[in-house]
């Protein structure tokens, strides 16, 4: 899904200075204490990835979201540290 791009809103819960270290392409940059202001940002419609560091803040997002009625919100499981390490080892790591 993240490779095609379509149909799919990537949304990343980290903090600012943790995307300027790295981050997939096309993710739309919503930390998470800032979720709850935010999330009529997101396409309710279309499924969303929650992105985080490990995989912990971005699970919260999605849970958050699915009690808004975003029945289509899913966590990347092990967060951007998994995604660098086992699909993009070029991607930065800290």
């Amino acid at each position: 899904m993240l490779r095609g791009g379509e149909g799919l809103q990537v949304v990343d819960v980290r903090e600012t200075w943790e995307a300027e270290i790295c981050s997939i392409d096309g993710a739309r940059l919503i930390p998470l204490g800032e979720l709850p202001a935010r999330a009529a940002e997101i396409d309710p419609a279309v499924p969303v990835l929650l992105v985080c560091h490990h995989g912990a803040r971005s699970m919260q997002a999605t849970m958050f979201l699915r009690a808004q009625g975003y029945d289509r919100a899913m966590n990347l499981a092990g967060g951007i540290d998994a995604w660098a390490r086992q699909v993009d080892p070029a991607m930065a790591t800290y």
